[in-house]
């Protein structure tokens, strides 16, 4: 009873803000940011400096500006995800690359798409399975009711969200093997056993080898993709990287291929990373399931 309540009660304060403006809600997620990066915290710590791996000499307003689009990324989903603002997101996302994309489709072979957790993330399985039918891989959260609010809220008629069991890893095969996309954020850090230790920004990070393993089935094009946040609410940009050659067949090189293309797609929009995630801890033990 307690959860479905927690379920309900979280899907009113979703759809009560999902009411505001957009502009509304990134700023005061930025002013929000701007307090919380003011308030020392061990997700401030950890954040300034996974950042200085990758930029030794960032600057105190770049720490700064990463708060407030992490905040920003929080407010701006009730906007996002609610059904009344869809026919209104086609108008938010820029993009010159779905020509690729349709035509590397086309080919039959499916399409892997991969992402660190950069911009809005979030809507990057929505957007792109407008297009296109799409299933992708997550982590299902710890807490029952924000399960139940991601499923009920998230879900669009062509994309599917598996777990990240080998129930959803079958999934994902599944979808390969009819030729449609699957897609990653593979920069969390994987279950003991399911990854290998590569460099990420030079230092060593356990990375997941199951994207390596999906793209070894059909030789499948992989894509690095994130969706930029822009300015004063003009909406966001599909970046887009294509890999030009496949992954390695050895697992360490090929999770440093791929780190090195997650990185790339950083280094584009450094200050809307999740530098605060924490990437570079141990792995958990595997859990058991179906």
């Amino acid at each position: 009873m307690a959860s479905r309540f927690s379920t309900l009660f979280a899907i009113a304060i979703f759809r009560g803000l999902g009411l505001l403006p957009l502009i509304a809600l990134q700023q005061v997620g930025a002013l929000l940011g701007w307090l919380v990066w003011k308030i020392p915290s061990t997700y401030q710590r950890r954040a300034a400096r996974n950042m200085a791996f990758a930029y030794p000499n960032a600057t105190t307003a770049m720490h700064k500006r990463a708060m407030q689009q992490l905040l920003s990324m929080f407010l701006e989903l009730p906007y996002l995800w609610s059904p009344r603002n869809a026919a209104h997101l086609k108008n938010l996302i820029h993009c010159d690359e779905w020509q690729l994309i349709d035509d590397t489709v086309a080919q039959g072979r499916g399409l892997i798409l991969i992402s660190p957790h950069i911009g809005c993330f979030e809507m990057l399985g929505p957007v792109y399975s407008e297009r296109h039918p799409a299933t992708v891989i997550y982590r299902e959260p710890r807490m029952k009711w924000l399960g139940a609010l991601i499923n009920r809220i998230r879900i669009s008629p062509q994309l599917t969200l598996v777990p990240a069991t080998h129930k959803g890893v079958k999934g994902l095969v599944r979808a390969l093997m009819r030729g449609h996309t699957i897609g990653f954020l593979p920069d969390q850090v994987p279950a003991d056993g399911d990854g290998v230790y590569a460099p990420f920004f030079g230092q060593p990070a356990y990375t997941i080898t199951l994207v390596q393993r999906m793209q070894s089935l059909r030789q499948t094009p992989i894509f690095t993709v994130g969706l930029e946040r822009l300015d004063h609410a003009q909406g966001y940009r599909l970046h887009v990287i294509p890999m030009t050659s496949p992954l390695s067949e050895d697992p360490v090189k090929a999770a440093t291929e791929m780190n090195s293309a997650l990185e790339a797609m950083i280094r584009r929009m450094p200050c809307q990373y999740l530098w605060g995630y924490n990437r570079y801890k141990t792995p958990r033990p595997a859990r058991s399931g179906p």
